[in-house]
């Protein structure tokens, strides 16, 4: 029987069932590309072997490790690629591990722990990510370039003893929240995915999206559920997604996933409820009515999930106030169709946000969420378009209204609550606003997001944070991101950890490319530690996103106290960056 020491890589395709159920030929088509035009190149190149070939995944050995981690880089940056303008339902992703250890050779194959461990690493990894054992770890962290987190000690199957594993990190830092699995929370816990629509027409994406948002609202109301926020999950909208992966990604219990079948003036809404760990089903039902009973609808849907989570809670105490919703369901959908514009804050996106929050509140005028978001944009506008007072008016008044018409809605609050904080740096009413909207609803990551820029606009560094990472961990992959994201790196600016505040502003590039602030605060960040180099860069690419930005309508935005905004100025100096 040979033996020998060898480096194990093992890739395995990411929701590969489902793919082949949606399209088997082009599935298969498109795997057979990926292998001859990446995989197997690739392994050549760095005189790496397949010796075992699966329908959705390999397994390759290498000689040198250093090789076979190298090789796993190169296969994931090459499947990005070939990803980027292929539609999110039909990409190809894997999982890569990689390990070090003695195998048996038969033959052309190879078998033994060595070999189980790296394809249990697989199983580790995230879609698009790659992790390996604390052996392969330790022989490359001095040859390679990347960076990588430690995921603690693993219990695999079949393996007897806890395995050390690590995350890769391609290109960057990971965020300081998702560098470890993140732990079951010690109440009950779910995602809400986006609902499939089945009723074949485009147009009505936007609807089942809503349905799914109030949804997560009605449910995240109730203190005894944790629940995953609307943004995160969406980031699976569209993909094939393995339901234990998604439970595991986000740190939950229970997947909620369904379809909305709209013909008509009829409404078909199904359910069902998954129990993440072995995807076992809980719950599954189907409620059908006319589409202006689909609130009604909505509510019958979350007693009975509410029941199947936790039959211990009293019917009694299924919280059934929801957001206050509008007359008219023309104008809830102009609305759903406002919220992406109003998120990007960006010139272009803003204005067509007023646009359509204007039109939805005159079709209802009481509508508070969409005062809130109004508000929102107009605040925008003043701050980012010239500091008309008309829009700091306009941003006011809607403001004022978003609190007093939404004053049981914590959406409404919250926005209203921010906006009234950055026009009139009135903080202490309104972080009572924020209070009492996090108080309604605790897994709000939108109210933890904005409580955490308000507090660090007033200087409560601590309670800043401490928001910041609440809503982080409450939706980890939310496109808002850059708000807690934002907070956290101002936070750190004024208390001189500027290292931190770097990183945490290139999490919030990431999240919003095209918001300048985030730019700017990553040229303070660079000047701060000295990094004129990487400063002149960070402010090259801030001239881009906003031609015309100059360092003194920055200071005249007055985010925060006047000496703090000199800081910044003189850091923004140091970087070239007009005044």
């Amino acid at each position: 029987m040979e033996r020998k020491l060898a480096a194990i890589l093992a890739a395995d395709v990411v929701g590969y069932s489902a793919l082949m159920e949606r399209d088997e030929a082009g599935t298969f088509d498109r795997l057979k590309a990926g292998r001859k035009e990446l995989f197997e190149p690739e392994i050549e190149k760095r005189h790496g072997r397949i010796f075992k070939l699966m329908g959705d995944g390999l397994l390759a050995e290498f000689g040198s490790v250093v090789n076979a981690v190298e090789c796993a880089v190169s296969l994931q940056r090459g499947l990005a690629e070939r990803n980027a303008n292929v539609a999110e339902n039909e990409r190809i992703e894997v999982r890569i591990g990689v390990n070090l250890g003695e195998v048996i050779i038969e033959g052309e194959d190879c078998y033994g722990e060595g070999v189980n461990v790296a394809a249990r690493l697989e199983q580790l990894a995230e879609p698009g990510g790659i992790c390996i054992s604390g052996k392969v770890a330790r022989e490359v962290e001095k040859k390679l370039a990347f960076t990588f987190e430690s995921m603690g000690d693993q219990q695999v199957k079949n393996i007897a003893e806890p395995v050390r594993a690590y995350r890769v990190i391609i290109g960057g830092s990971a965020p300081p929240m998702l560098a470890k699995p993140l732990a079951l929370p010690s109440k009950p816990s779910v995602a809400v995915l986006p609902f499939t629509n089945m009723s074949g027409d485009p147009e009505q994406e936007y609807f089942a999206d809503g349905l799914v948002e109030d949804l997560i609202t009605s449910l995240s109301k109730m203190p005894g559920i944790f629940v995953i926020a609307r943004n995160s999950t969406f980031a699976y909208k569209g993909k094939a997604a393995d339901i234990r992966q998604v439970a595991k990604e986000l740190g939950v219990r229970y997947i909620l996933e369904g379809s909305v079948r709209k013909a008509a003036n009829r409404l078909r809404i199904t359910g069902q409820l998954v129990e993440g760990t072995d995807a076992t089903h809980v719950w599954a039902d189907k409620f059908e009515g006319a589409i202006e009973d689909i609130f009604d609808l909505q509510d019958r849907l979350t007693e009975s999930i509410v029941g199947a989570i936790e039959p211990s809670i009293r019917r009694a105490e299924i919280e059934r106030a929801r957001r206050k919703r509008p007359d008219s369901l023309d104008a809830y959908d102009i609305y759903l169709r406002a919220l992406p514009h109003a998120h990007a804050n960006t010139p272009a996106n803003t204005d067509e946000a007023l646009h359509l929050l204007n039109e939805a509140l005159l079709l209802d005028p009481n509508y508070a969420v969409a005062h809130g978001y109004l508000a929102w944009s107009y605040e925008q506008r003043f701050l980012r378009g010239g500091f008309h007072l008309d829009d700091r008016a306009a941003a006011l008044r809607h403001a004022g209204l978003a609190l007093s018409i939404g004053a049981d809605d914590p959406q409404a609050l919250c926005i209203g609550a921010f906006v009234y904080a950055n026009i009139s740096h009135d903080y202490e009413n309104a972080i009572g606003a924020l209070d009492r909207a996090l108080k309604m609803n605790p897994n709000s990551a939108l109210g933890f997001g904005f409580s955490a820029l308000v507090h660090m606009f007033c200087g409560r560094y601590e309670r800043s944070t401490d928001d910041a990472h609440k809503a982080l961990r409450l939706s980890p992959f939310d496109p808002l991101n850059y708000h807690p994201y934002l907070a956290l790196a101002w936070a750190s600016l004024f208390t001189r950890r500027f290292e931190e505040a770097a990183v945490y502003s290139t999490l919030a590039i990431q999240s919003n490319p095209g918001f300048s602030i985030l730019h700017a605060t990553l040229v303070a960040s660079h000047a701060s530690l000295d990094r004129l180099d990487a400063a002149r860069v960070a402010a090259a690419r801030l001239l881009e996103v906003a031609p015309g930005w100059t360092i003194g309508g920055f200071v005249k935005m007055d985010l925060v106290r006047p000496h703090l905004m000199d800081e910044l100025a003189g850091a923004l100096r140091k970087a070239g960056l007009p005044d």
